[in-house]
């Protein structure tokens, strides 16, 4: 459909920007909404519903939705959605009781998730509750993955991780822990109705250059060093440390190596320093602890003298750009630079392996020998076998994983059940009026000036000394109240009715974004040249009404700019303006088949 045709009545509010930014979907405004209301508890589960994991989250997560964030379009920083997470984590009380319940009598069929990380944690707790046998297979001694193995102590502590994970560990799943599967054969060969495959991407890329196997005993792969650091195998590391990689696995690296001995700790990247994959307040934490950045290094040699490691040669470049916008980093002509180092930690990327998976079960590999895994329901080539996480489609975030876990849930459910798994589930959706008199509403629309609040931090004199002494400290009660009430009620859409409309103009009188325009209809690129403020967001969809009774112009609102402030619908004198409340809740197994993809 045409963003200048708006034939489905509900098409004009489906454009909820914070929530479907997000891979989980989570329902962003209520639970900020519940946090502002001081109802923690609530507000935790309405998180724990699609993201599982809100205490975890909302210490190490991404952040996909805050770039979406209206209050990112009036001032510089978004909601702090993520940290809010935190809030009701650290707030929430008992919820023991709140979880789901797990059938006394099982549906029959049993389910093997091989890894015990995001991915296959949450296709536990969607399927347990419908009366699933859960084994739950994990080469670790706890539940958890990449999040235990990778994310360092001080930014997300084990009481945190131990009691998500619990929570799902407790619906009943059957773990067998200390365990890795050595042969994807054997299990199947164990009669499970459905094996899910949620191992990540457990190789970390190595880098060979002239030193390398000399150099070999500090020289370490960076995922690979943060698990020793985890399970407590390395208690130390060299006084001068080089960290190569521009990630936030090279942010873990290079401040873990600070608290373990490193006082001389510098990161090198190849990319220009606004180009680092690293979360930009990943890359600031890493400065404030007195990390420096060096970008633009290409390493060329680990330097060897006297059989040991003492530093590397890099080259100096800078980053020059074609048409297309392709980068190439070109030498500047400068002399290499020596830089000393006792060891090197190698953060430069992660593989899959998938070296126990037979290749004659009629389990696909494509040419990077990564399983061949439909987008949709991550399905493998072999009926039984389900993929998900960084395991199906390569390294991204935890909240991915748990996104491509509840989708993968679905889709077992569905098989097990002999039911076609492109027949998927819709997400609830509901619009319900916020109007509570003729101009009240049931929300706070104000919009003011209300910079982002800063997460308060332990001091670094003492953090730095203590690898499981967590930096960030989080919100107290009143600031995240405060930080709460930033936020824009993106979910209150506004509701056009063409027929009410007399064009008085009042609604685009009172706007305080130039976003609604009366005009002639046109198509979409000429549409947007015509508005009052010219709509050049062309990732964004304009919204078009349907033509007016008196002239038979159309109302066009620039959804990019709009606040969902509700002054239009206040102005408005024959209600043609309506603010209503879009309620999104993410598919899960079980919840009925009634849409088809594909």
């Amino acid at each position: 459909m045409t963003p200048t045709n708006y034939k489905d009545p509900e098409y004009f509010h489906k454009v909820v920007d914070c929530q479907f930014a997000c891979p989980a979907h989570t329902p962003v405004p209520e639970y900020i909404r519940l946090i502002a209301a001081q109802r923690y508890s609530e507000a935790y589960m309405v998180n724990w519903e699609s993201n599982v994991f809100p205490g975890i989250l909302g210490r190490t997560c991404d952040r996909p939705c805050e770039p979406a964030c209206r209050r990112g379009r009036v001032e510089e920083e978004p909601v702090a959605i993520c940290r809010l997470k935190r809030v009701a984590a650290d707030n929430k009380g008992d919820v023991k009781a709140m979880m789901p319940k797990v059938p006394e009598i099982k549906n029959g069929k049993r389910i093997a998730l091989i890894g015990g990380g995001p991915a296959s944690l949450t296709v536990a707790r969607d399927l347990a509750p419908l009366g699933y046998d859960i084994d739950l297979y994990c080469e670790q001694s706890t539940g958890g993955g990449m999040m235990r193995s990778q994310i360092p102590s001080f930014r997300l502590p084990d009481s945190v991780l131990d009691e998500e994970v619990g929570y799902i560990l407790d619906l009943g799943i059957n773990t067998h822990f200390n365990t890795y599967v050595t042969s994807m054969k054997a299990m199947l060969d164990k009669d499970y109705d459905a094996v899910f495959v949620g191992t990540g991407a457990p190789k970390g890329r190595n880098l060979e250059l002239p030193g390398r196997k000399e150099g070999a005993a500090n020289i370490h792969i960076g995922i690979e060093w943060l698990a020793g650091v985890a399970f407590d195998h390395i208690t130390s590391i060299g006084k001068r440390v080089i960290v190569l990689g521009g990630g936030n696995t090279a942010m873990d690296c290079c401040r873990t190596s600070r608290r373990l001995g490193g006082e001389d700790v510098k990161v090198l990247v190849r990319s220009p320093y606004a180009e680092m994959k690293a979360s930009p307040w990943e890359k600031e934490d890493a400065q404030h602890e007195d990390i420096p950045i060096l970008d633009n290094h290409v390493p060329k040699t680990y330097e060897i003298k006297d059989g040991r490691l003492v530093g590397m040669t890099f080259e100096k470049v800078h980053a020059v750009y074609d048409e297309n916008g392709k980068r190439s980093l070109v030498p500047t002509g400068e002399q290499d630079v020596f830089i000393e180092a006792d060891d090197v930690l190698i953060a430069i990327g992660q593989e899959n392996s998938f070296p126990w998976i037979e290749r004659d079960l009629g389990i696909e590999f494509n040419k990077w020998d990564m399983p061949v895994i439909d987008p949709d329901t991550y399905k493998s080539s072999h009926e039984k076998v389900f993929f998900g996480g960084d395991s199906s489609f390569g390294p991204k975030n935890v909240i991915t994983s748990v996104a491509q876990g509840h989708q993968a849930a679905i889709s077992i459910d569905l098989f097990c059940n002999g039911e076609d798994l492109k027949n998927r589930p819709h997400p609830m959706t509901n619009l319900v009026s916020q109007k509570m008199g003729i101009h009240e509403w049931s929300y706070d629309s104000s919009v003011v000036t209300d910079p982002r609040y800063i997460v308060p931090q332990a001091e670094k004199s003492k953090t730095l000394k203590d690898r499981k002494l967590e930096v960030e400290l989080g919100f107290d009660g009143l600031t995240g109240y405060k930080e709460a009430m930033r936020c824009l009620n993106c979910d209150v859409e506004t509701v056009f009715t063409a027929d009410k409309c007399i064009e008085c103009d009042a609604c685009v009188d009172i706007c305080p974004t130039t976003c609604i325009t009366f005009t002639e209809n046109g198509d979409e690129a000429e549409l947007r040249t015509k508005l009052l403020a010219p709509a050049l967001n062309l990732s964004q969809d304009i919204m078009v009404s349907e033509p007016l009774p008196q002239t038979h112009r159309v109302m066009v609102k620039d959804e990019d700019v709009c606040l969902h402030c509700g002054l239009c619908a206040e102005r408005c004198p024959t209600s043609a303006w309506d603010m209503q409340k879009f309620m999104y809740n993410t598919a899960k197994a079980g919840a009925g088949a009634n849409v088809l993809i594909g």
